[in-house]
């Protein structure tokens, strides 16, 4: 079946505009356009515009989007399956920030008292939907269900505690790239061993088992992925390749 952009724009629920911007950018053509320019969408148009609202609901940039959908190993079953654990988890959190309200008030007004675990709950929830929605989709693609859900499950998992050494130890390992880099260490150097063991150890707190090529593969993506590198590079450049050469080196 075929659809004119008027007639796709009314069963996805969204404006003319908008997929004619989605035209414009490269994000969604239209199947075929007519000698009167008018623009008709098939099977193939419709079942990428899904996509593209399903990543567009979970806060994924257009931009991303391009990327992802682009990319000759994209696997639109796949896909789904990142989609469907994303509003799990979405779902999840959202479960558990009510509930960690209606405790609250409970305890507020002296009817029980709340163990402090409880308190930070929801929160841990949020984190894995937000890493969900930023790189779930692909991570899921490269690490597979399994491993992504495993490592979701461990970080739920983490006592009040367990969740405070892992922001710690993260930041400290920023800390410390930053202060290599300045200090001109070379990464094969005692520097790019200690922060390979650290960066590791990280690792282990939500990994499901650690690799050292896995290892190495992740640290490569810092550099390839420039989100990744962003975040190491936000206060001193050359920290994102400074951590994937001395894990390259250092881990066994």
């Amino acid at each position: 079946m075929e659809y004119s952009i008027g007639e796709l724009a009314k069963l996805a629920g969204i404006t003319t505009r908008t997929l004619r911007y989605y035209d414009r950018i490269g994000l969604l053509k239209p199947g075929a356009v007519r000698e009167t320019g008018y623009r008709r969408y098939g099977e193939s148009e419709v079942d990428l515009l899904q996509q593209i609202l399903f990543y567009r609901s979970l806060g994924v940039e257009l931009a991303e989007i391009a990327r992802m959908i682009n990319a000759d190993n994209f696997d639109r079953l796949h896909a789904l399956r990142g989609h469907l654990s994303a509003l799990h988890a979405r779902q999840a959190e959202t479960a558990l920030l009510i509930e960690t309200v209606k405790k609250t008030i409970a305890s507020i007004e002296g009817g029980t008292k709340m163990a402090d675990q409880e308190k930070f709950e929801a929160f841990k929830a949020r984190v894995v939907r937000e890493n969900e929605q930023a790189y779930g989709a692909e991570a899921r693609q490269k690490y597979g269900d399994a491993d992504m859900d495993a490592s979701n499950a461990k970080l739920l998992a983490m006592t009040e505690a367990d969740y405070e050494r892992f922001q710690t130890l993260g930041a400290e390992i920023l800390r410390r790239l930053e202060q290599a880099v300045q200090s001109h260490e070379p990464p094969e150097g005692d520097a790019g061993q200690r922060i390979t063991a650290m960066h590791k150890s990280w690792l282990g707190m939500t990994w499901r088992a650690y690799s050292a090529e896995a290892h190495r593969g992740l640290a490569e993506g810092y550099v390839a992925d420039e989100r990744f590198t962003a975040y190491y590079d936000q206060n001193v450049k050359g920290c994102a390749a400074f951590l994937r050469d001395a894990v390259a080196y250092w881990a066994k």
